[in-house]
């Protein structure tokens, strides 16, 4: 059954009632195009579906009409005489949240008739490895890939996610990610089988609920503590000159205590690679300690008279998990200096999605913790599959009760990404602490830490995954664009290095004379042509390219921005114009 709804707690009924049933939901929000949507419908074999609404029905219904397929629509927000008249003449039989709960009521008084009547009930046997979901997620040929997430994958996260968290009974929970999304979905099932009490949010009304509603927990990816890390810089940009000053003298006295205390407490990631005798590390320890000691007292005031506001503003009492992607560092020490936990976690979809983070009692900043109890994790040279020692990058690999059972009605994806071991490569690069029994690191080993990509796909700080070849195709199109590189990895939206061609100088210097301007072109200006280009080249699409910047270095073999089969190096693009980069997002530095 498909299910393309918002987040709510009909949404939860809806899901926990296909999969009691034995069924898979094939899932996805609102948001998504109509052409998406029809084909996760057609691609999933659904034969009902669920929708949040009318409207949403609407969208596609062009698409399903005629289809023999569909045996019943659900509307989850609607009454039934709007079904009534808002559906046009279709045969296929509609029914409102309503009328299920009145239909379940009635099947269950006539199932509790049955078996007080004696008679023997034959009941299907729902199996721990039997396709509990189908999430579908970014592909390289444009069409999403259904992820066959099982109950088992889904269980192995009800029950181990408390290892790293430990709600108790009455504990709030703010929601705010889709409810398709595999990570708010885990959250979800776990919190609720904990007891907790779950409060649906939006991004409109975050800031508002956090006050209201302040949660024990709070789920959300790494744009949401961006957004909220922004909203205390304009507070204090808003604040009369003296009051600003004195916050920020605070905070960064605070970030260079908590500094000294990572070192001193054996967390210091940073120095991991770093080898240390017992009297350098005591060395290390003692100038730690002395300096978190001389800036304990106005960290303690900053507390009192600047952090305090921030928590009441913010409201997350017990922990905030971050996931979906790395946490920008100016974010994750700024949540530090002013007392809010963060956890970072790691996962994606295929594995339903959790696979580490950071726990409460071990927070290493710059990593995203270690594994799941029953995940196995390796890091393997790209080029030779053997597994490379700590603190050498390589391909991030695991195994585990959590790996999907593969992909929907695509062998050949699914034999690529689990091989005959039962080993997923997650396409991420990353290495393991080494560990350390002395120096500020010995507290990090075994850790994970991520490094990149090496697959191409780039994922925002929204958790929204993207395929960059095929943006990049639809923008060579354009004569003024010689070559194009998307970036954008833990940003909040794609940008872009552009290489023009000799075309562009030309299309901007006729632009200019036909408006009687002689002058030069100017890089702003040839800037803005290859905006209106981009533009028109992209105006079908969802992409959201961003920044853009002119690269005046061509890519070629020789430079060794290009293979000998001339596709671009990526890393080493982003190597080289690394500053370029920067700029490009303006890198915030830590306060």
């Amino acid at each position: 059954m498909s299910l393309f709804a918002d987040n709510s707690h009909r949404w939860l009924i809806a899901d926990q009632g296909i999969m009691a049933a034995g069924a898979a939901a094939a899932v996805r929000g609102s948001r998504s195009s109509a052409d998406e949507l029809y084909h996760i419908f057609t691609h999933s074999d659904s034969v009902a579906l669920v929708v949040d609404n009318l409207e949403l029905y609407n969208k596609i219904a062009s698409r399903l009409k005629g289809s023999t397929v569909i045996k019943f629509v659900i509307v989850l927000w609607g009454s039934k005489d709007n079904l009534q008249s808002n559906v046009n003449g279709s045969d296929v039989p509609f029914y409102s949240f309503d009328d299920l709960i009145t239909s379940g009521r009635t099947s269950r008084q006539a199932l509790a008739a049955v078996a007080s009547s004696g008679e023997r009930v034959q009941y299907d046997v729902i199996r721990p490895d039997d396709v509990a979901t189908l999430v579908y997620t970014s592909g390289t040929t444009g069409n999403p890939k259904g992820v066959m997430l099982t109950h088992a994958n889904l269980l192995h996260q009800i029950v181990h996610l408390g290892s790293v968290v430990q709600p108790q009974p009455g504990d709030r929970i703010l929601s705010l990610l889709p409810p398709w999304h595999m990570y708010e979905r885990s959250a979800e099932y776990f919190s609720l089988s904990r007891g907790v009490t779950q409060v649906y949010t939006s991004v409109k009304s975050l800031k508002e609920d956090l006050a209201r509603y302040p949660p024990d927990y709070f789920i959300a990816v790494p744009l949401v503590f961006d957004i909220l890390y922004s909203g205390v810089q304009k507070q204090l940009a808003a604040a009369s000159n003296v009051r600003k000053q004195v916050a920020l003298t605070f905070l960064s006295l605070s970030l260079k205590f908590v500094d000294f205390k990572r070192i001193q407490e054996g967390r210091d990631v940073t120095k991991a690679k770093e080898s240390f005798t017992p009297v350098e590390a005591a060395k290390e320890w003692a100038i730690a300690t002395i300096g978190a000691l001389i800036l304990l007292p106005f960290h303690l005031m900053a507390q009192k008279l600047v952090y305090s506001k921030i928590l009441a503003s913010i409201g997350i009492k017990k922990a905030a998990i971050s996931g979906g992607g790395s946490l920008p560092p100016y974010v994750d020490k700024f949540f530090e200096a002013v007392g809010i936990r963060v956890l970072n976690g790691y996962g994606l979809t295929e594995t339903a999605p959790v696979l580490t983070c950071r726990l409460p009692s071990n927070n290493v900043l710059g990593t995203v913790g270690g594994s799941l109890p029953e995940t196995e994790m390796k890091v393997v040279d790209p080029d030779t599959g053997n597994i490379v020692p700590p603190g050498i990058k390589g391909i991030v690999k695991v195994r585990g009760p959590q790996v999907m059972k593969g992909y929907y009605k695509n062998p050949t994806a699914t034999s690529k990404a689990i091989d005959s071991e039962g080993w997923f490569e997650t396409g991420d690069l990353g290495w393991k602490v080494p560990s350390s029994t002395v120096g500020p690191a010995r507290m990090c080993g075994g850790l994970l830490v991520l490094d990149g990509r090496a697959k191409d796909t780039i994922v925002l700080s929204s958790g929204e995954n993207y395929e960059p070849q095929e943006i990049e195709e639809a923008i060579l199109q354009s004569k003024l664009i010689q070559n194009v590189v998307l970036v954008g990895q833990d940003q909040r939206r794609l940008g872009a290095l552009i290489v023009p061609s000799e075309e562009l100088q030309a299309a901007v210097k006729t632009h200019k004379q036909a408006n009687g301007d002689l002058s030069k072109p100017t890089k702003d200006e040839m800037i803005n042509v290859i905006r209106e280009e981009l533009n028109q080249l992209l105006a079908k699409s969802s992409w959201p390219v961003g920044p853009l910047v002119l690269i005046e270095e061509p890519f070629t073999v020789e430079n060794g921005l290009l293979t000998p089969t001339m596709k671009v190096r990526r890393e080493e693009v982003s190597t080289r114009f690394k500053n370029e980069i920067d700029t490009l997002f303006k890198v915030k530095k830590n306060i």
